[in-house]
């Protein structure tokens, strides 16, 4: 395969900036159809971005001849129906994050491709961006991790009463609230730098009562290296906060996993700061890995068994607050203990 032709299913608002342009400027990739059920909005998406075909209807693109890979943009709420149909097809398949509602929606998802003998890869993107590749490398002189902590506080989301809450705080659509739709990003990330969460204890609440989901997460867990984790993830907060930090044997690193922000070193040498900016389409440094593993060039860091680990994390610490995280618990909130203690 010379060029991975990618078609997308779900060209919404992160196809336009953050994914979208990156499929079309990583070396050896190219996007040549994409979808998304109002036909109107997906030939307009196709239109502006000079894209050659566009679907209402994801059976046909997938079934396309001339779309080699498919790049799932939608919520979480589909993504599990969808990455079947993209397995069973045979095809490979990037899906956004977190993989599905829970991890038994990953499991069965990574068993499919597996199965199919398919790659399933997942658009934990910060995995490859300069930023984090560079606080990689300093940790990497620094020894043992010893302890980490990031804190991620924002104010409580708005959103038009009549309208409702948006997807992301809809457990149907997202599987939670905003833990899952960012949080996941942050422990991803984690794992990735100093290796994955283990032993993780925690506990989800809602404070704000705007919405049945979570609002506020904390969670604390080890690492491998004997190093022990705490994070808390606040969105009814009155003042906003991004930080992680961590210290190992021989200095020590800070850096925001969201918002923009330097790189802070501390060794026995002193303190430094070093700034390293985002690319114009984020998702674009992980699609060219993804490219390239499948041209036989290169691997990808983010790929469905380290994705699972994200998801394991979330369902232990999200479980007291559910009840259960396997299929349907978002049917009924009336069910979920934590609510009925936070009510």
């Amino acid at each position: 395969m010379n060029q991975t032709r990618w078609g997308i299913l779900g060209c919404g608002d992160v196809c336009e900036i953050k994914s979208g342009p990156g499929f079309q400027r990583a070396a050896g990739s190219a996007l040549v159809a994409v979808m998304r059920r109002d036909a109107g909005a997906a030939e307009d998406f196709a239109r502006r971005h000079g894209v050659p075909r566009w679907y209402a209807d994801a059976d046909a693109l997938i079934a396309d001849d001339e779309v080699d890979a498919v790049y799932i943009a939608t919520p979480p709420g589909r993504h599990l129906e969808l990455a079947l149909k993209v397995a069973a097809a045979g095809k490979p398949c990037l899906v956004e994050k977190p993989m599905g509602r829970c991890a038994e929606e990953g499991e069965v998802m990574t068993g499919a491709f597996e199965k199919a003998g398919a790659p399933l890869f997942v658009a934990y993107y910060r995995r490859c961006l300069p930023r984090f590749q560079k606080v990689a490398e300093h940790l990497g002189g620094m020894g043992r991790v010893r302890e980490v902590r990031y804190t991620l506080r924002k104010k409580p989301l708005s959103f038009d009463a009549v309208a409702g809450p948006p997807w992301r705080v809809r457990a149907e659509a997202s599987g939670g609230g905003l833990f899952m739709d960012v949080g996941c990003h942050a422990l991803d990330l984690i794992d990735h730098l100093c290796g994955p969460l283990l032993n993780v204890t925690g506990f989800a609440e809602n404070r704000d009562g705007r919405y049945p989901a979570e609002d506020h997460v904390e969670l604390r867990w080890g690492h491998e290296s004997g190093g022990q984790g705490l994070a808390v993830f606040e969105f009814t907060a009155s003042a906003e906060a991004d930080e992680l930090r961590i210290v190992a044997e021989a200095g020590s690193i800070s850096v925001p996993v969201f918002e923009e922000g330097d790189i802070r070193i501390e060794t026995a040498a002193g303190v430094s700061r070093e700034t390293v900016s985002h690319p114009p389409h984020v998702h674009q440094p992980l699609i060219q890995s993804v490219v390239d593993e499948l041209a036989g060039v290169g691997a990808c860091p983010s790929g469905a068994r380290s994705a699972m680990r994200t998801s394991r994390v979330m369902d232990a610490v999200l479980s007291g607050y559910y009840g259960k995280r396997t299929g349907g618990f978002w049917n009924d909130s009336s069910s979920w203990p934590g609510l009925s203690q936070g009510a």
